[in-house]
């Protein structure tokens, strides 16, 4: 098996007395997509904060050999600029992570999501749908050995579903990681390799998507 990129041991989050996540015990693997589903209020969003090092743990261990210019994190929130263009927005985000100053990529991340035509209109006019392909940009563009994305087919359309998939798909191919909290289960589980089941604050399933049986999350929100 190859070496994990991240570790989880014993992990657990509270928000005072209350218990979001407990015991977690997860090894993310490179070039695998990992699906991570569960009820409302399972703690899928915050396993992510948690891994993104957007939150510490209350009690166990995270280990990571990766820089955080190695991570992309898409949450629910785009964290794109909206007076600036679809390609300024871009621009700036290499010069925060350091990268040469290149159209090239710009274009090339821009046409991946399709928003090549739409690359010197101001974000701020972009639909709810555009705005989280340009977010996708973004996190496309460092080419991240971690993804970690929140629900990121949130206001896409079909179509940009589709190319989402696409894409998660090719990174994990090309040997990335994705950790991918989905709201779909049903039409994403193709795409991924391994399937992790929050419910009750703990792991329910940790094992191979090809044998979890999405029956049994009938009649649970999973948003």
């Amino acid at each position: 098996m190859a070496e994990a990129v991240l570790t989880l041991r014993r992990v657990s989050r509270f928000y005072g007395e209350r218990a979001v996540l407990k015991n977690i015990d997860v090894a993310v693997l490179p070039g695998q997509a990992l699906l991570v589903v569960g009820p409302n209020g399972a703690g899928k969003s915050t396993l992510l904060r948690l891994v993104a090092g957007l939150l510490p743990p209350s009690e166990g261990d995270i280990e990571s050999g990766l820089a955080p210019g190695e991570i992309g994190y898409l949450g629910h929130k785009t964290l794109i600029y909206p007076r600036l263009t679809a390609r300024a927005n871009l621009a700036f985000w290499q010069t925060m992570f350091g990268l040469p100053r290149d159209d090239a990529p710009i274009e090339a991340v821009l046409a991946r999501v399709g928003l090549s035509r739409f690359a010197d209109e101001e974000a701020g006019v972009f639909s709810r749908g555009m705005s989280q392909r340009l977010s996708l940009a973004r996190v496309f563009l460092t080419a991240p050995r971690l993804l970690l994305l929140d629900e990121p087919a949130s206001g896409l359309d079909p179509a940009s579903a589709a190319m989402l998939r696409r894409e998660i798909r090719a990174a994990a191919d090309a040997g990335a990681s994705v950790v991918w909290v989905s709201h779909n289960v049903v039409a994403d589980l193709p795409v991924c390799d391994r399937v992790l089941l929050l419910r009750g604050h703990r792991v329910a399933y940790d094992g191979a998507a090809r044998d979890f049986d999405v029956s049994g999350l009938a009649g649970e929100a999973t948003c």
